[in-house]
């Protein structure tokens, strides 16, 4: 059931036209601003007080993330915060990121703040800006106190200043400042959207704090210390200069651009591959930010460069981007369909990026990505059951997405998430002094309060291909209306102005204008009709996506093995928890004719059905952002028949060889227990373990582990591992069998899936042996594994 409030909240602002204090947007227009930009802006975005959703599933998933925000309780919240400041707390601390002993905790007090701020200024609701009020009161105290307590004055977390001495001396810590951007940001958001100057105070006193620790260091040592994930610390110091006009919170913004990143970037160079992607977005927004501020040409560039490799080159067709939170080389997309692709922060940071670049530069190509993103990435984010949200949106055949649970996850994509479903109104709408441009299809309405205009939108967009506008004007006004004509329109534009056709001159990926006089109750009806297109992997023509209009449609795969505990808790799906699905791949003499294969089902919107294309069955198609209690592929591999003839015979012969191995397996390791791990005489140095999928895997960073494993002592033996390559450093290691070195083995990138491989043991390591020692010793500066399976199995016959 929707809450009476905010449907009703939202109506009433319609007809009241009530506006909160003008706030920030992502450019701090407006009065709270003392220090302009000095890059004048082509396109100004309305600010979020300024529009306000209407009935559609944008309001609803506002509405969820409402009533989740306003479900959490300020004092636990809190609860670390005052344990670190000695004060007492009575509450229960929240659980996963936000636990007692997990260094990041703190994160979502910031989050929670500006989604509070984004929430009160989109609804006028006052019980979030009491929410708000009320912790930037409880952190005021909280600063107090720690300065009381011996910390440095200013300083404001959860945790101990201990924290940032590590992260200087470039010690293991989680991200400190990650973390402390958050605060500074939520404080900053409040003291914008809810005219609370105390926020504005106790932020000013954690900049001074910033100043003390790095005037502390050299040059050298503060760059060294920004190696670590800082979120985005240059932005936030230079949106508090252009609040403040203090010249030393620009001077501390640019202390955290990060130039080992920044001059590659600055050349047009890309050195992107293996790199943390979250931790580099938030960088560039602020070196975005910065160039608005300062005019330094130098700091465009790297947005701009970044912006295109990431948005055109390294993304997903959902629009996300990063397996296992890393980019990585262009030439591996199709093998980069894993449990953990398209981390949905960096998409929540990519979409503030791509608002700064579009003020500067209003292209049709950011508004495309923008829609692209925001449909098929953030909406698909959140679970329309209950709220919660996606740390990652999976693209492995056969995955499903799995959410947070209320009180016992804050990922770092649970703060965002807060935040997402509060934004959806920043982007839809921008202006310039004689310009409204329409960047999204989106039922809403903004209000131009200085030219007296209310523009109203009503859609159903994507589920038709139409949109109406509506003007309330309170008296003629002269504006060049601009509606953006999306890339994928290549069907072309119908535009009826009061019912009259319009001539349509602009081609896709630019923006149509209509300059004229607009009157009260003049309407503009567009259609842009969608069409079936496909879009292939950058390094593999024959691995599709298809969409429909700017929709990425999936594959149903139905509800096989989604129990409860797998949907919600865990960051990534556990494929290996679950019964295997069958994905089925498209089967045509050419790519080109799989279009044609793909049949809409009658009566229901954006719903497809493949004909004579899928094998071993056919298989429905629906809106990617629509599957969340489902399981699906998004991208389709497509074989020849002569092709898939012989992928048939391979999987029928890897499987035969499969169950071969188990049926002469005389002793294996069960990774997953750590019984048999016991009962098999592990040892090892520098030894960790993990999972992937749901299966457990061991190795070693210089260092080794080890089994004891039963063989056959009279008869030829082989070692079988199952193995999963990775990024980042080296994994090569020599395996060792009773002190002998028998193979060298270096796992390349295999990320989709489990392999196996096998190694003949010399008769002589076994002869006459009940049992031998297997080790795996990394190479100096590599990894050992990751070892998911350890067996040995009788060679070439009947197992005894």
């Amino acid at each position: 059931m929707k809450p009476k409030w905010i449907g009703f909240g939202l109506a009433l602002l319609a007809l009241c036209g009530w506006s909160a204090p003008r706030g920030t947007g992502m450019f701090l227009q407006g009065r709270k601003v003392t220090v302009p930009n000095k890059v004048p802006l082509k396109a100004i975005p309305f600010d979020v007080t300024e529009v306000h959703l209407l009935e559609g599933p944008f309001r609803d998933a506002m509405e969820r993330d409402a009533r989740y925000i306003l479900s959490l309780d300020v004092d636990r919240l809190l609860h670390n915060f005052r344990v670190n400041a000695g004060l007492p707390s009575s509450a229960r601390p929240y659980g996963g990121w936000e636990a007692p002993e997990v260094e990041l905790r703190g994160h979502t007090v910031g989050h929670y703040l500006t989604a509070c701020a984004l929430m009160y200024a989109g609804t006028g609701d006052e019980r979030f800006k009491a929410r708000a009020n009320q912790l930037v009161a409880e952190l005021a105290r909280i600063q107090e106190a720690l300065e009381r307590r011996g910390f440095n004055r200013g300083y404001l977390s959860a945790f101990p200043e201990e924290f940032i001495d590590r992260v200087e001396a470039r010690q293991r810590v989680w991200a400190p400042y990650y973390t402390l951007h958050k605060i500074m940001a939520g404080l900053l958001d409040v003291y914008v959207y809810c005219d609370n100057a105390q926020a504005l105070d106790v932020l000013i006193k954690m900049a001074d704090w910033v100043k003390f620790r790095m005037d502390r260091l050299t040059r050298e040592q503060q760059q060294n210390m920004l190696e670590t994930e800082y979120g985005g610390m240059n932005e936030v110091l230079a949106n508090l200069y252009a609040v403040t006009g203090n010249p030393e919170h620009l001077r501390l913004a640019r202390l955290f651009d990060h130039h080992r990143l920044f001059e590659p970037l600055s050349r047009g160079e890309d050195p992107l591959d293996g790199l943390h992607a979250n931790t580099q977005i938030p960088k560039i927004i602020g070196a975005a930010r910065e160039y608005e501020l300062t005019g330094e040409k130098w700091y465009a560039d790297i947005a701009t460069f970044f912006w295109r490799r990431v948005a055109l080159h390294r993304s997903y067709v959902i629009g996300g981007h990063s397996d296992g939170e890393r980019f990585f080389p262009i030439s591996q997309f199709s093998r980069r369909l894993g449990p953990a692709t398209a981390e949905t922060c960096n998409t929540y940071n990519m979409l503030k990026l791509t608002r700064h670049l579009f003020g500067w530069e209003p292209k049709g190509e950011y508004m495309d990505f923008y829609e692209r993103a925001l449909f098929n990435h953030i909406l698909a984010s959140q679970d329309p059951a209950t709220g919660m949200m996606c740390y990652y949106v999976p693209l492995r055949p056969g995955a499903f997405r799995t959410y947070s649970t209320p009180e016992n996850s804050f990922w770092c994509c649970v703060g965002t998430g807060m935040e997402n479903h509060a934004r959806y109104g920043e982007a839809i709408y921008f202006r310039d002094d004689r310009s409204l441009y329409v960047n999204l299809f989106l039922a809403s309405e903004v209000r131009w309060s200085e030219k007296g205009i209310r523009l109203e939108q009503r859609t159903r967009f994507p589920e038709e291909d139409r949109t109406r506008l509506t003007f309330h004007v309170e008296r003629p006004v002269r504006l060049a209306l601009k509606i953006r004509y999306p890339g994928w329109a290549v069907s072309g534009a119908q535009v009826l102005v009061n019912g009259q056709r319009e001539s349509v001159t602009a081609t896709p990926g630019s923006y149509i204008t209509i300059e004229r006089e607009w009157r009260d109750g003049d309407t503009v009806e567009v259609r842009f009709p969608m069409s079936l297109r496909v879009e292939a992997m950058p390094d593999d023509p024959t691995m599709i996506a298809l969409l429909y209009g700017p929709i990425v449609l999936a594959g149903d795969l139905g509800t096989e093995g989604l129990v409860e505990s797998e949907r919600y808790g865990p960051s990534a799906p556990r494929i290996g928890r679950v019964r295997p699905v069958d994905v089925p791949v498209f089967v045509t003499a050419d790519v080109k004719d799989v279009l044609a294969k793909v049949k809409p089902v009658a009566g229901t919107p954006l719903t497809f059905r493949t004909e004579g294309l899928g094998q071993p069955r056919e298989v429905t198609l629906a809106p990617f952002y629509k599957l969340h209690d489902r399981r699906y592929t998004v991208y389709w591999k497509v074989y020849t028949p002569a092709e898939w003839e012989r992928r048939k015979a391979e999987i029928a012969a890897r499987e035969a060889r499969r169950r071969e191995i188990e049926r002469l397996t005389i002793d294996a390791v069960d990774l997953n227990d750590p019984q048999s791990e016991q009962a098999h005489r592990f040892q090892g140095e520098n030894a960790n373990e993990g999972y992937f999928e749901g299966r457990r895997w061991r190795a070693a960073r210089n260092g080794w582990f080890s089994y004891e494993l039963k063989v056959a002592p009279d008869r030829p033996v082989l070692l079988v591992c199952t193995y999963r390559g990775s990024e980042g450093p080296p994994r090569v290691f020599d395996i060792f069998v009773e002190g002998e070195k028998i193979a060298t083995e270096r796992l390349e990138i295999h990320p989709t899936e489990l392999f196996d491989k096998e190694y003949p043991i010399p008769e002589r390591l076994t002869r006459g042996k009940e049992r031998i020692v297997v080790k795996f010793q990394a190479h100096p500066n590599a990894i050992a594994g990751a070892v998911f399976d350890v067996r040995t199995v009788a060679q070439g016959g009947q197992r005894e």
